[in-house]
């Protein structure tokens, strides 16, 4: 079985190569993976509501939310999880 001599050059010619792969499977699954914890302008934006529909869901309970020092957060999962369970399938 023949020797291979790996050269200087040849490991940073792969270490190049594998940060450019690094990076692209970072940007692939940026958009892709929300975050687990929003704010409430994240969650309005998301659902496209008002502030105080936000706050009409914290008081009735339909939206699960952590206060933190006066911040509101809410778990991402959960709030698909409403409007899985919310959801109308209309017949037609």
């Amino acid at each position: 079985m023949g020797a291979t001599i790996i050269t200087t050059e040849d490991l940073m010619e792969f270490k190049v190569e594998l940060l450019e792969d690094i990076k692209e499977l970072l940007q692939n699954q940026s958009g892709q993976a929300p975050r687990k914890w929003l704010k409430s302008n994240e969650v309005r934006e998301l659902l496209g509501i008002s502030p105080g529909t936000l706050q009409n869901l914290r008081i009735n309970g339909t939206l699960p939310f952590t206060k933190i020092g006066g911040i509101l957060y809410y778990d991402h999962r959960e709030i698909m999880e409403v409007l899985e369970r919310n959801k109308v399938n209309p017949r037609f």
